[in-house]
C-alpha cells in the first residue's frame, strides 16, 4: 500500500477488493444521515484526505471517501495502465457493490469530477445526485478562455503577492508556461494565500502519486462527445459547485458545464477557490446539503 496520512477525525477507514484483485481503501464518515456521498478525490490520483469532512459536511451526510488505487490506504496495482481514469470506473462501482446499495450520491472534486463523468456515461442508472465540485473539464471537451480565467484572478487585485502571481497567469495562459510560472500562479487556487494554504499545498504535492498522474488523462481515456450525449439524456439532479474565484474552473466554466444537463443548478461560493470548502466551509457545505437533501 502507499503511505497513507491520518484519517480525518470521525473516519474509519474500510478496504474492499477490485475485479482485478487490487485491495482499495475508503473512509467512512460513521452513522451520518441521509444515503452515502461518495466521494472522488482530484489531483488526479491525490490521497482523498485533503477532502477532509468538506466543511463540515460530515455531520449533515455520510461521506465515503475513497483513495484511488496508488493513493492512500489503496494498494498500487499490478497493471500502471489501469491508473487511466477510464478503468477507474469500475474501481468505482466495485465500492458500490461492496456497500449494498442500488444507487449513489455522487461527488467528484477536480479532476475527480472526470472520473464522476466518466462513472455516469456507464452506469447512469446507478446514480442518483451528482455533485462536481469545481470540476476538471477534461472529460466533456469544455475549454476555458484565457480571459475567464484572468478575470477570476483579478478579484485577488488587492492582494500584496497579486503583481507576480498575476504576470505568470498571463504567461500560462498565453501558453508559455513553465514550471516556475505554474508555479507561481499557485495563490490563485486558494481563497485566502495564508499559512493554512501553503501546508495544504505542501501536503497536496506529497499526497499526490505524481507518476501514475500523467496515466490517468492519457490519450484516448475520454469521448466527449459520448459523454456529452449522456449527459443531455441524464435526468437525475446535477449540482456544479464554483469558487468565485477560481481560475481552474472559473464561474462561466462551471456553468457551461451545468448547461450540459436538463436538470443541473450551480452555486457559487462567494470568495472561494477551486477548494471552497476550506474558503468558506458553511456556505459549501450548506449549499451540498440543501441540494442532497431536495
Amino acid at each position: 500500500m502507499s503511505p497513507s496520512a491520518a484519517p480525518a477525525p470521525g473516519f474509519s477507514a474500510h478496504t474492499f477488493p477490485t475485479p482485478d484483485g487490487t485491495l482499495l481503501a475508503y473512509h467512512d464518515s460513521g452513522p451520518g444521515t441521509g444515503e452515502p456521498l461518495i466521494c472522488l478525490p482530484g489531483g488526479p490520483l491525490q490521497d482523498s484526505v485533503y477532502l477532509g469532512d468538506l466543511g463540515g459536511l460530515s455531520a449533515r451526510r455520510r461521506l465515503i471517501r475513497l483513495d484511488l488505487r496508488g493513493t492512500g490506504g489503496s494498494a498500487a496495482p499490478d497493471d500502471p495502465d489501469s491508473y487511466r481514469c477510464d478503468r477507474l470506473i469500475e474501481d468505482v462501482e466495485a465500492l458500490r457493490v461492496h456497500l449494498g446499495l442500488d444507487t449513489i450520491d455522487l461527488l467528484g472534486h477536480s479532476a475527480g469530477a472526470n472520473l464522476a463523468a466518466l462513472y455516469v456515461t456507464r452506469y447512469a442508472e446507478r446514480v442518483g445526485r451528482l455533485v462536481l465540485l469545481t470540476p476538471g473539464t477534461a472529460a466533456v471537451g469544455l475549454d476555458t478562455a484565457p480571459e475567464e480565467r484572468l478575470a477570476a484572478a483579478r478579484l485577488r487585485r488587492d492582494e500584496p503577492w497579486f503583481g507576480p502571481a498575476y504576470a505568470a497567469l498571463q504567461e500560462v495562459t498565453a501558453g508559455r508556461g513553465t514550471a516556475e510560472t505554474f508555479g507561481a500562479v499557485t495563490p490563485f487556487f486558494h481563497g485566502t494565500w495564508d499559512e493554512a494554504a501553503r501546508e495544504r499545498h505542501a501536503a497536496g504535492a506529497r499526497q499526490r502519486n505524481e507518476p501514475a498522474a500523467s496515466v490517468y488523462g492519457g490519450e484516448g481515456v475520454y469521448e466527449p462527445a459520448a459523454t456529452r450525449a449522456v449527459f443531455a439524456e441524464f435526468g437525475r439532479p446535477v449540482l456544479v459547485v464554483a469558487g468565485e474565484g477560481d481560475v481552474n474552473t472559473p464561474v462561466p466554466t462551471a456553468t457551461a458545464y451545468a448547461a450540459l444537463f436538463p436538470k443541473a443548478g450551480i452555486a457559487v461560493v462567494a470568495g472561494a477557490g477551486h477548494f471552497p470548502w476550506h474558503d468558506d466551509a458553511e456556505g459549501c457545505a450548506a449549499a451540498a446539503e440543501a441540494f442532497l437533501n431536495a
